[in-house]
């Protein structure tokens, strides 16, 4: 990740990865497998002072599809990640301006699809197969992943 001196970086506020740690998730995106963290620790230079640390780990889908929901498209190859685009908010919070409540996002690309490189177990998908039954072919849609699919 390359990061440009010129550019202001959002601060990001993250919750306790675990009530004893002392380190914070920042991004947990299930979609694209990265999770960033963040955590206080000593300085190497001065052990007085503490440095914040980030940690951002990606897991890369060996086996992802380029469309995943066709199993029969290629496998991928190439793997993009903005931090941009992994950091932005897009559920509407409310706030209040002069005694009234508004709502707002706090990304302005909210509306372009993400792009996933596996299932997020959150959405539901779904894929079109061929399926022949008493000698004839009928298309069949098949849930991909169901336990988002269907209430419990």
């Amino acid at each position: 990740f390359l990061l440009d001196p010129g550019i202001a970086y959002p601060v990001l506020a993250g919750y306790p990865q675990d009530s004893e740690d002392k380190e914070y998730v920042l991004v947990n995106n299930k979609c694209q497998c990265v999770t960033v963290t963040s955590k206080f620790v000593p300085s190497k230079e001065n052990p007085n002072e503490e440095i914040l640390e980030r940690n951002i780990r990606i897991l890369v889908p060996l086996k992802a599809r380029e469309n995943i929901s066709d199993p029969t498209s290629p496998l991928r190859t190439t793997f993009v990640y903005r931090m941009t685009e992994l950091c932005k908010k897009c559920d509407p919070v409310e706030i209040e301006l002069g005694g009234e409540i508004y709502k707002a996002q706090q990304s302005t690309s909210c509306d372009e699809p993400e792009t996933c490189y596996t299932y997020n177990r959150d959405k539901c998908y779904t894929s079109t197969f061929p399926f022949l039954y008493h000698g004839e072919t009928r298309n069949v849609q098949a849930v991909l992943t169901p336990a988002s699919c269907y209430a419990d």
